[in-house]
């Protein structure tokens, strides 16, 4: 068997593989960069997977083994070509460990150069530890001390997921993971970042799961308003939105700021009109609120004044952010992994990044109900735990320095129902189960309004 057909068959398998659903008509290996000989050894593969007329990047560490030990074998690809077993070599400590020897020593290797921030100081001693929850990507954890992205495809350019926290880190912001360290090399002609190495956050836990954990306390509860559960998560909520304001003021000084005028205004309210008309032909069920839909983003196009616009999360929920015992600290910079990769960095008003975290907890709330079908005392008990953070994180949004989104209603609603289309539509290709989420958000647009907003 050749080694592309092996890869053929591995790649359908991984979660990060961005394809699934569709089947594997070629592989090319672009780049193939032996960074360690022997037995084990490591090989840096770039490769182009058509399916059908489409193909993507993808980026590959395999490890090579004669014999691969019982504790890789999850990990197995399929023969190398080469007489060896190739693997995921980001599975094997023994190979990562070089990975931080040569960010240390910044190492160059053929078209790879591996470097290291200035003044870091990598413990090159420590083991891997792969995280399993990733979707897009992968990371591995060193210790408690540092923790390696690898991007499973990557871009040419320059990677925001480096560039903004180095920023931000140079100006003395505690809401992000300082980087540590970089892999990067040459894809398609032009620079590119394959890894980051970032500060660890020790003892941290993801907003989600704070979230997640206050709803189900107050699932359990009877008769009882969110305001009164002992797992009450507004307070949260709101150092959340004040640590969203201090990270977009200092993106802001970091990027600069620029305005959209009418007419920029206006190709947003198109651009929200046509994702719309988009996702009415592949969800049906949308049908009934697309003339409220209509009308919201059309009144974004009725806006006079400049609208600030600067760089942005892009993608910012729940899950992108981690409550440390300092403070929150914001994750994953690179945007929308949905969006074309010249797309996902993004300028836009810094009410984008409220409108994403407003829906973040909304479904923090509905996602545990049963089914759309669940009683309406459960979902008023939903709405009623939703409304109240999502009205926490805008004061505290406010309270820093952001944009008050009292004051920015019309745009804030219009992001956010926007936003929550988009969720309509993925939902129904990729999770249909959770389809009633968004679809009940939008049909709750107006008390969500009145309430949120106002």
């Amino acid at each position: 068997m050749a080694f592309e057909e092996a890869l053929a068959g591995w790649l359908p398998t991984q979660r990060w593989f961005a394809g699934k659903g569709s089947p594997i008509t070629g592989v090319a290996i672009a780049s193939d960069t032996t960074l360690a000989e022997g037995d084990p050894g490591l090989r840096h593969l770039v490769l182009t997977v058509w399916q059908g007329a489409l193909s993507n990047t993808y980026q590959v560490f395999a490890g090579c083994r004669s014999e691969v030990p019982p504790r890789l074998r999850h990990a197995v690809i399929g023969p190398d070509g080469h007489g060896m077993t190739a693997y995921d070599g980001l599975h094997d400590a023994d190979l990562t460990r070089l990975l931080l020897a040569w960010m240390a020593a910044g190492q160059d290797i053929g078209p790879l150069h591996f470097a290291h921030e200035p003044g870091a100081e990598l413990d090159t001693s420590l083991e891997s530890l792969v995280l399993t929850g990733e979707q897009s990507n992968t990371s591995l954890v060193f210790g408690e001390a540092a923790i390696l992205k690898v991007f499973r495809r990557p871009c040419p350019g320059p990677n925001a997921d480096l560039e903004v926290p180095r920023a931000l880190a140079r100006l003395g912001s505690p809401h992000v993971a300082a980087p540590l360290g970089w892999i990067g090399g040459d894809l398609a002609g032009s620079p590119a970042v394959f890894g980051i190495l970032a500060t660890y956050l020790r003892a941290a836990v993801d907003g989600w799961s704070l979230a997640a954990t206050s709803v189900r306390d107050l699932y359990a509860m009877e008769n009882t308003k969110a305001s009164e559960a002992g797992g009450d998560f507004a307070g949260e909520a709101t150092r959340l939105g004040e640590a969203t304001a201090e990270v977009h003021r200092d993106l802001a000084a970091a990027f600069g700021v620029r305005e959209l005028g009418k007419q920029d205004m206006e190709a947003l309210a198109t651009a929200m009109q046509d994702r719309l008309s988009q996702a009415l032909v592949t969800v049906p069920q949308l049908a009934p609120y697309a003339h409220m839909l209509r009308r919201v983003f059309a009144e974004v196009a009725l806006l006079d004044g400049p609208v600030p616009t600067q760089w942005v999360h892009g993608d910012y929920h729940l899950g992108q952010v981690m409550r440390t015992q300092s403070g929150w600290v914001l994750l994953d910079f690179e945007g929308e992994p949905a969006a074309d990769p010249e797309h996902r960095g993004a300028w836009a008003p810094a009410l984008r990044d409220v409108a994403g975290m407003l829906r973040s907890f909304d479904y923090a709330a509905r996602y545990q109900l049963p089914t759309d079908e669940a009683s309406e005392h459960l979902h008023r008990t939903a709405r009623d735990w939703a409304h109240r953070n999502q009205a926490a994180f805008c004061a505290g949004y406010a309270l820093a320095g952001g944009a008050d989104p009292a004051k920015h209603a019309v745009l804030l609603r219009a992001l956010t129902l926007d936003k929550a289309v988009y969720e309509v539509r993925y939902e129904a290709l990729h999770r249909p189960s959770w389809l009633f989420i968004p679809l009940g958000s939008i049909a709750d647009a107006e008390v969500i309004g009145a309430r949120a907003f106002g």
